[in-house]
């Protein structure tokens, strides 16, 4: 593309940083002394800062020492759980949940979720995450924080089967409403919880009406090998089977965790009808000692896309993407015995492209190339943790961190510029948050919102 500076102004210039690039065949590299240019909201150009010296621009950002990413997509998150934080802490799975998690959630007003949704926007903001894709309660909440903040996300309402037909009712009523919401900023799935609170008759149910109105689904399953194992002895089929059975494979369906997938779900999930892609969020599992992390290289090996997630902070502690690409890293290397699995460059891939095909955003966000969205985040490589640079990819993945995150951007917006946020009022969010919390976290009513038996 020629650029012109009699052309009307670009809306953004980013100059003089390092691009990370994507070729024909999805490998990853690296353009040095680039520039971005960025007009209504997607990137025009990305060409050399000599290119753009003449170019007027609306707003520039110099950004020497760093390097420039596409944003990062959390694949897998309940955003509005970082009011849970540090809350249920070394416990096992169903100590977790039935003890702790699902007696507070059933205190849970829509002002709660508003205010962890808030907090959880700003932290992943800082952290360099553009997109989330979130699977909670009072979701219209949520809604109104992506809206408000500038990100970018994929929201589904979270149903159980003990809610009756009202619960999957919901979750369609409201993903019709905030489809293509926030200048097409968010998109809608279908959230059943999992198929161990699901029951088949609500995930055929939700089967058809995904393929009715054109929705993915987004629910867990597969989590652990104890949930895989219980389901064969209770049902004879694994939940990835479950999901086949009840048509959910025939739709495109995002899948949390899959620690639980077993060598007989792959041929199920590899003839899957629908796109089905699996968000891996490895510090969770280390957390509650689960014996198994997710299959990436199996999965990948039958095309099954691998998104990078964190899940909810309540489990996780962070919402930290960056942190879950280096572990994802770590621990697959670990479980494979092979050091040459993940590699860094394959850690950068499941980061950015197979993280935008993971939330049904693969032909818009992912990389950053002409035509795509502009969401974009600038790390600085300055620090002495990431001094020198012998391999960049390897800095970006094994020593760099979120808190080198400088300027994170959606659809070509500033929503934080040199480490200060401009989309949120973090301290009046945690000072109303503080003031609701007694409320939240009181346990003594003895109710819980659900049961987990698996």
């Amino acid at each position: 593309m020629t650029l012109s500076a009699a052309d009307s102004p670009a809306d953004l210039i980013i100059s003089a940083c390092t691009v990370l690039v994507h070729d024909d065949q999805e490998r990853i590299g690296f353009e040095e002394d680039a520039a971005i240019v960025v007009r209504n909201g997607v990137v025009e150009a990305v060409t050399h800062t000599a290119a753009v010296a003449d170019l007027p621009a609306a707003e520039r950002l110099d950004a020497r020492g760093q390097v420039a990413l596409p944003g990062l997509i959390n694949c897998h998150t309940h955003a509005p759980m970082v009011a849970l934080r540090g809350l249920a802490e070394d416990l096992p799975t169903q100590e977790w949940f039935n003890d702790v998690v699902w007696p507070v959630e059933s205190n849970l007003t829509e002002t709660d979720v508003e205010l962890g949704a808030r907090l959880a926007c700003a932290e992943m903001i800082r952290s360099g995450v553009t997109c989330f894709a979130d699977h909670y309660f009072a979701m219209d909440a949520v809604a109104r924080v992506v809206a408000e903040s500038g990100m970018r996300a994929l929201l589904g309402e979270a149903f159980f089967s003990s809610q009756g037909p009202e619960g999957r009712e919901r979750s369609l009523e409201f993903a019709l409403r905030h489809r293509g919401a926030a200048d097409g900023r968010i998109t809608t799935a279908l959230a059943p919880h999992a198929p161990y609170t699901v029951d088949d008759t609500d995930l055929a149910a939700t089967g058809e009406l995904a393929r009715t109105h054109g929705l993915p689904v987004h629910l867990h399953a597969a989590e652990n090998r104890d949930q895989t194992e219980t389901s064969l002895a209770r049902h004879g089929v694994t939940p990835i089977e479950v999901l086949e059975r009840t048509g959910i494979l025939d739709t495109d369906v995002l899948i949390a965790h899959g620690t639980g997938i077993v060598d007989r779900d792959l041929p199920v999930m590899e003839r899957a009808a629908g796109r089905t892609a699996v968000a891996t969020a490895p510090r969770g599992y280390l957390k509650f000692a689960w014996p198994d992390t997710t299959p990436v290289r199996a999965l990948r090996d039958i095309g099954v896309d691998v998104g990078l997630a964190t899940d909810g902070a309540a489990s996780n502690n962070s919402l930290d993407v960056w942190e879950s690409m280096a572990l994802t890293s770590l621990v697959q290397k670990s479980a494979e015995g092979d050091p040459r699995w993940l590699t860094s460059r394959q850690a950068l891939h499941h980061a950015t492209l197979q993280s935008a095909r993971a939330v049904g955003l693969g032909d818009s966000v992912g990389s950053i190339a002409p035509g795509r969205r502009a969401d974009i985040v600038l790390a600085d490589l300055t620090g002495p943790h990431t001094q020198p640079v012998h391999d960049l990819a390897a800095t970006l993945v094994h020593s760099a961190r979120s808190a080198d995150v400088r300027t994170t951007v959606v659809d070509g917006r500033i929503l934080m510029r040199d480490r200060t946020l401009l989309t949120i009022d973090v301290p009046a969010v945690v000072r109303e948050l503080q003031e609701r919390l007694p409320a939240l976290v009181d346990r003594s009513h003895g109710r819980r919102i659900q049961d987990y038996d698996t």
